[in-house]
Formats: structure tokens, sequence, C-alpha cells
């Protein structure tokens, strides 16, 4: 069952179509990467997926309703949760403030929303830090931070924005770890991801995104494997971005 429709999206900024006509599903329950090259249009579409900005055309099906008209908030209250390539933080409040911020979504109790942020550090492997500010953190914490925030909200599914982004190797293995007990839990995962090691090791799907149109969907196989694909992105392979 397709928790996540997206059907024809097209997003244009002036004359220029940043998306174009793109569609695809993610089903309840998976882990689907989104690649492409830089400037492909893959943030620009969770944009529009996460109601940061409106379509120019085309529509969003969340959890069976029709979302392409709903502001951001709304599309959070419906279990959307989401992350950004350059962290968020409310840097002068502490770790642990900072995911109750994201557990007040769903609690009206300041202490109760206190006690679910505990349960989502020790989660995430943040609760050592949760007396200490946000400014802080490194940049590994502060992808960890996000990330646990986003989650406090007790999201349906949540999309991650190149959260691998200038993490070394140890610490992408860990994250890769942390996306899969996150996927375990129940949480549905749509993830913009540049390293292919990362998208062959978790994904269920793969969508390509190039010039703002999709080039195609599969299997990690079938996509490290696609003529067009290696040309146009990988450039040699899934060994690409390793």
């Amino acid at each position: 069952m397709a928790l996540l429709e997206i059907k024809n999206a097209t997003k244009a900024f002036g004359g220029l179509k940043a998306n174009e006509d793109v569609t695809f599903n993610v089903e309840a329950g998976s882990i689907v990467g989104v690649v492409g090259p830089n400037g492909a249009g893959k943030t620009t579409l969770f944009n529009s997926i996460s109601r940061t900005h409106d379509l120019t055309s085309g529509q969003i099906i969340f959890d069976g309703k029709d979302i392409t008209k709903s502001k951001a908030y709304q599309a959070c209250a419906a279990g959307m949760g989401r992350t950004y390539q350059i962290p968020q933080a409310l840097e002068d409040m502490t770790v642990l403030e900072n995911i109750t911020v994201g557990a007040l979504l769903k609690r009206s109790k300041v202490f109760d929303a206190m006690e679910k942020a505990k349960e989502i550090s020790e989660f995430c492997g943040l609760s050592e830090f949760n007396e200490k500010l946000a400014s802080g953190l490194n940049v590994m914490q502060k992808k960890r931070l996000e990330i646990a925030r986003a989650l406090a909200g007790e999201p349906k599914i949540l999309l991650l924005d190149e959260t691998m982004a200038g993490l070394n190797g140890v610490e992408r293995d860990e994250a890769i770890e942390l996306i899969r007990r996150i996927n375990k839990s129940g949480v549905t995962i749509l993830m913009i991801e540049h390293v292919m090691k990362v998208v062959m090791s978790v994904s269920d799907k793969v969508v390509v995104i190039v010039s703002g149109k999709k080039l195609m969907e599969g299997t990690p196989d079938e996509v490290v494997t696609h003529p067009e694909v290696i040309n146009a992105y990988l450039g040699g392979g899934h060994n690409a971005g390793r």
C-alpha cells in the first residue's frame, strides 16, 4: 500500500522547471532513495512534498489524503517528518530542549513531551549530550539531532535530506544503522542521498532524478547497472560516491 503518492509533480520558478512531471509512490514500511546529480531538483521535490512551497501542477497524496494545497504544519501534523541538508538546530537551546520542541507536536504538556524527548534521544544515541547546547555539537551530532527532533513528532514518514553529507566512513556506517532502526520501528523513509553505498545498503527502491525529471525507478541493483544512470550520474557504477 502506498503511503505517499507523487503524481506528475511539476515546480517552476519563472521559466525554469526545477521538477517536471515527476511520479512515483512510496510504499508503507519501505525505504526509498532519491538520487541524482547536484542541481537535479531533489530538494525542490522534497520541499514540494513537505509543503514548504506549492507545486505548479500535480498532486501529493499522503496517507490517502490529498495534501497538495496543505500548509507545511498541516503535513507535519498529519505524520510527515522532515530533516534538512543543513541542520536547523535551535542553537541556544539544549539537545533535550530541541527534541522536546518536536515532541510538543503530539503532546500538550511539556513534562510529557520531555519524557518522549528523553526516549528519542536515547534511541538516536544523543542522551549523553542532553544538557549540552546544540551550538556545541559537531556535524554528525547536529545531523542526529535533526533526525531526533523530527522523530519526536512521531511521523509516519520521515524525509531525510542528505543526512550522510560531511560524515566520515565510521560516522556514515553508524548513520546507516540508525536509519535501519528507525525503519524497523515502523517509520517509512524517503531519503535524498549522494553516497551510493548508503542507497545500496538500505533502499528497497531508488528513484533517479536528472534535470528535474524522473529518469527511472527500480531496485538498487537495477539502478546502478542502468546505462543511462551510469552516464548521467554514477560515472562508473555503484562504486561512485563510496
